[in-house]
């Protein structure tokens, strides 16, 4: 599986290359500035203990599973604060209900 995906990782990268020339399509350099730009927006990655050299794969996943935990903790707090709603009587719960019913 690993040969697959790294074939698979060689045609997407000779792909963009190839691509680069085309007016409008992201170039090699661009990847990189947004790989290195998310890497400084993941806490586990902007840590001093990793290196600058973190591999693009790595970056791309732990930038998936850091938006996935981020969703869940929405949906947990979403979840809770309505549980409070539903429970609350007073006028500033009825005011936040009609704020997030717009």
């Amino acid at each position: 599986m690993s040969g697959r995906r790294s074939r698979s990782s060689r045609q997407s990268h000779q792909y963009l290359s190839s691509s680069s020339s085309i007016s409008g399509a992201i170039t090699d350099d661009q990847i990189a500035d947004l790989v290195s730009k998310l890497q400084q927006l993941l806490p586990e990655l902007r840590s001093s203990r990793h290196s600058n050299k973190v591999p693009d794969a790595r970056v791309l996943q732990d930038t998936c599973n850091y938006i996935k935990s981020m969703q869940r903790e929405v949906d947990d707090l979403s979840e809770r604060l309505g549980e409070l709603l539903a429970a609350s009587d007073s006028d500033e719960a009825a005011v936040i209900r009609r704020l997030l019913s717009r």
